[in-house]
């Protein structure tokens, strides 16, 4: 990858995966280019960055591609030691981050595609789960400032972006009311987003709400 020197971010503006990126590198204070991806037609950049997926983000740091998300925050906490440690330290406490990395992973973004992708009892269905899963969130989050305790961690770090999507996913789904659900997830939201780095790394909700129009409009689910 000669000529890519520094640090570039390969990605795409709405991506909830390109935005824990952007948040873990502003956390750090590394200093970076971010070079926005046209996902319909790809660029020899990424098509060579990532061979395997094919997908954003693409983290390059002097040359070297590091994919999928979650492997990428790992490796920016483990190159920049700034002030905020992602991670905890601790192995029982860096294991039970990891596991609830995973839990977001696999359950919370299914869970919301699946919720704008349908209409009906399909979507019925998607909205049970959903709440269900972010119930559980809110459980481990408990009366804790953040999921890391007093410090924002990685599992905070994972989760905030698809706050974005919070409006899109109430104002598709008749009924659907996070705040009421989730009190105190919507507490540790507002808290998150007091965070320069968190504030200056994710859309507005609205942005991400015309956005859903649009693709549900393209994929006739409406």
């Amino acid at each position: 990858m000669a000529g890519e020197k520094g640090v570039v971010l390969l990605n795409f503006w709405y991506s909830p995966f390109g935005h824990r990126v952007k948040i873990a590198l502003a956390e750090k204070g590394v200093e970076y280019e971010c070079r926005e991806e046209n996902l319909m037609e790809k660029s020899p950049l990424l098509l060579k960055s990532n061979p395997v997926h094919k997908k954003i983000p693409v983290l390059i740091h002097d040359g070297k591609p590091i994919c999928e998300s979650l492997i990428i925050v790992e490796y920016i906490d483990e190159i920049w030691h700034g002030k905020t440690q992602l991670l905890p330290s601790e192995p029982y406490a860096r294991a039970q981050a990891r596991f609830w990395a995973d839990f977001v992973d696999k359950k919370v973004f299914e869970c919301g595609t699946r919720l704008l992708k349908s209409k009906g009892e399909a979507q019925e269905q998607a909205k049970k789960d959903l709440i269900e899963v972010l119930k559980l969130l809110e459980t481990e989050l408990g009366d804790k400032k953040y999921f890391g305790g007093e410090s924002f961690r990685l599992v905070d770090l994972l989760l905030i972006p698809v706050s974005s999507w919070f409006y899109a996913y109430e104002t598709c789904c008749p009924g659907l009311n996070i705040e009421n659900e989730c009190p105190k997830l919507i507490v540790w939201t507002k808290e998150c987003r007091t965070r320069e780095s968190v504030a200056k790394s994710l859309p507005e909700p609205g942005m991400i709400y015309e956005l859903v129009c649009e693709m549900k409009k393209r994929y006739g689910v409406e």
